[in-house]
C-alpha cells in the first residue's frame, strides 16, 4: 500500500543538520507512527513520503519553510525579570511556556540580565536545513476513529 492521505505510516529516520550532526533519531526506540495527511509531521517530510510504501528507504532535505519556519528576529524579546516571579532561578538554556498576541507558545531563555530576562521564541530548528534518513516499516489504512480523531494509534 502506499501512502496517501489517511494512511497510518510507522518509520525509522536519523536526522542530521547540514554538518552531519545527529539532532534526533529513533534508534533504539520504537518507529514513528503518524497519520498521513492530518500535519502530524513537518510538512516537507511529509510530502516526501506521499507515495511511498512499506521497505522503501529515502533521504530528504527539509528547507525551513517546509520544515519549522525562518528563523524570526522578531520573535526575540526582553522581558522584565519580574515576569519570573516566584521562579528560583533562571538560566539561559531553560525553556517556559508563555502567552503572546498569538497565543501560547514556548520561549528559551537567551540571557538573564540585572533586570531584563532575553528570551526567544523560535523552534530550536526554525531557519534550519533539516535531512532525514527514513526507513518506512508499514503502512495501513487508518480507521474512521483515527480519521476523526486526526491521529494515529498504532502501526
Amino acid at each position: 500500500m502506499q501512502i496517501s492521505e489517511n494512511s497510518v505510516v510507522s518509520f525509522d529516520y536519523t536526522l542530521t543538520d547540514d554538518a552531519g550532526q545527529v539532532i534526533d533519531t529513533s534508534e533504539g526506540r520504537e518507529p514513528l507512527v503518524y497519520l498521513h495527511g492530518h500535519n502530524n509531521i513537518i510538512p516537507g517530510l511529509e510530502k516526501a513520503m506521499e507515495g511511498q510504501q512499506a521497505g522503501e528507504e529515502m533521504s530528504v532535505q527539509v528547507e525551513p519553510e517546509e520544515g519549522y519556519g525562518p528563523y524570526r528576529e522578531e520573535l526575540i524579546q526582553e522581558v522584565p525579570k519580574s515576569a519570573f516571579a516566584g521562579m528560583d532561578k533562571v538560566e539561559p538554556g531553560m525553556s517556559f511556556r508563555a502567552e503572546s498576541n498569538a497565543g501560547p507558545m514556548t520561549v528559551t531563555v537567551r540571557d538573564v540580565g540585572d533586570e531584563t530576562v532575553t528570551v526567544d521564541g523560535n523552534h530550536a530548528l526554525a531557519g534550519k536545513v533539516l535531512n532525514f534518513q527514513v526507513a518506512i516499516k508499514s503502512v495501513r489504512k487508518a480507521t474512521e476513529q483515527e480519521i476523526d480523531q486526526g491521529v494515529a494509534e498504532a502501526a
